[in-house]
């Protein structure tokens, strides 16, 4: 494979633009994807001119909420799931190669309709004549995630797509309308049955909330983890009603809050409250130790190390659901109390490495707390997590950079902190970088909104925080 093809999205445009010449095109591109690559011609609607195809866009006032719930089908059901994943992760990588092999050696580029005509040809060969038993639709949306990775790909927001193994991809397989029926139970709304395409009878789905009333689903993914749990993720397009405004008693400005993010403490709110680390490694951690010493004690391949492994899957599905379950619920709370919500910009994966040596520091550091504190913890309370749960509640959502002031060559004097600045004060770098929401208007919002500088004789100097104070004027004066 050419290195400009693997460089990213930019380098692949420049380089096409150079070899130009020998790119193939024309009635050639046809012939080398027809002879070359096995790609068929267009047999239906020879006449019609081939159009782009569109993305279907959702009403107007709806917004795609996912439903993920838990499902037990049977044994056959299990059976035929098992193949259609692996049929979608032969069909991913197939199409990949496929792809590669175009450019690489035809300089040829194929796209999604490309790729499809292939998928029949796959399905009629003598020696893939299994993917028959599975739904054409759902090999189809297993083409059309790798055309995305592609795209995101040539965009430079991703890298190139790598094949997909058993061992380390997800278990996953994508239906859309018409690979699936929906019959809503009348006697209880928004529940009902689903029968997947190739099988026979409904799932066995434990609806633990119902569906919107009225609301057919869009797509649903059903996938599985690797403790053999099976789940169907239900994809609907409903109106999300905003949720009722907060305010402060004192005054008619909305009610903010600001949230630190740390090693010692899953979360520290402005006004002082801490939300504690679940701590669940630490709890389990002696279960899972003797664990995994006894799967090492087993055989490999032996049925007794593969129930072994499922233990362990098993166990360590059992924390992943606390730790969801508790920044759902922590999440929610804070949604539903404030209106305003600043988190601070911090990467804690950077807090969570390890001191480099093995010398006095790094002991020090242990014997501290700092290193191993936020191992198990569970630290996903980022910004996507709180955008998604205020998004249809109309919440502003933003996120704070937290940097120092800078110090203006052209200052005159000094501010109260020992700062440099020029005669009108501090200028902060950062603020609320972002916001999203129903009410943005009326609140911080855009990349860059600047906030006034907090700095007091009380803070280090130079140290910048959003307090809600300073939300409020800021978004007054806005």
């Amino acid at each position: 494979m050419p290195s400009e093809y693997r460089t990213g999205g930019g380098a692949v445009v420049e380089t096409a633009r150079k070899d130009e010449r020998i790119r193939v095109t024309g009635a050639e591109t046809k012939r080398v994807k027809r002879e070359a690559l096995g790609v068929p011609d267009r047999a239906k609607h020879q006449q019609r001119v081939a159009v782009p195809m569109q993305r279907r866009t959702p009403e107007a006032d709806t917004r795609q909420r996912v439903f993920r719930y838990r499902c037990y089908p049977t044994p056959t059901q299990a059976e035929q799931l098992i193949k259609t994943f692996g049929a979608c992760r032969w069909t991913y990588n197939e199409g990949l190669a496929l792809r590669e092999k175009a450019w690489r050696e035809h300089r040829v580029s194929l796209g999604f309709t490309e790729s499809c005509r292939a998928l029949t040809g796959w399905r009629n060969a003598e020696e893939t004549r299994w993917l028959q038993d599975v739904s054409s639709t759902v090999l189809q949306q297993a083409l059309r995630h790798l055309d995305a990775a592609f795209g995101r790909f040539f965009k430079g927001t991703a890298k190139h797509p790598r094949r997909k193994k058993k061992s380390r991809s997800r278990d996953s397989a994508t239906y859309v309308r018409t690979g699936f029926r929906w019959l809503e139970d009348p006697e209880q709304s928004g529940t009902g049955l689903i029968a997947l395409a190739k099988q026979s009878g409904p799932l066995r789905i434990r609806w633990s909330r119902p569906l919107p009333s009225g609301v057919r689903p869009v797509k649903l993914t059903v996938s599985r983890d690797r403790a053999g749990r099976f789940f169907v993720s239900v994809l609907v397009e409903e109106r999300i009603a905003p949720l009722p405004p907060v305010f402060l008693r004192d005054g008619g400005a909305p009610k903010a809050v600001g949230l630190d993010l740390g090693l010692t403490a899953l979360v520290t709110l402005d006004d002082g409250e801490k939300v504690d680390h679940p701590r669940l490694l630490r709890k389990y951690g002696a279960k899972i130790a003797k664990l995994q010493r006894s799967l090492h004690r087993k055989k490999r391949g032996s049925k007794n190390r593969e129930k072994a492994r499922q233990e362990i899957a098993r166990l360590y599905a059992l924390i992943s659901d606390v730790r969801r379950d508790a920044l759902d619920q922590l999440t929610t709370r804070l949604v539903r109390e404030n209106q305003v919500l600043v988190v601070e910009d911090l990467s804690i994966d950077s807090l969570v490495r390890s001191p480099r040596g093995r010398g006095r520091r790094r002991d020090e550091a242990v014997r501290a707390g700092g290193v191993g504190a936020a191992p198990g913890a569970g630290h996903a309370l980022d910004d996507q997590g709180l955008r998604d749960a205020g998004r249809g509640g109309g919440r502003v959502v933003g996120s704070e950079i937290r940097r120092k002031c800078v110090p203006d060559r052209r200052a005159v004097g000094r501010d109260a902190c020992g700062v440099r600045v020029r005669p009108t004060g501090c200028r902060p770098q950062g603020g609320v970088r972002s916001a999203v929401g129903a009410e943005a208007g009326s609140a911080p919002s855009g990349a860059g909104s600047k906030v006034s500088c907090s700095c007091s004789s009380s803070r280090s100097p130079g140290e910048l925080f959003v307090t809600q104070e300073v939300l409020t004027g800021h978004m007054n004066a806005r």
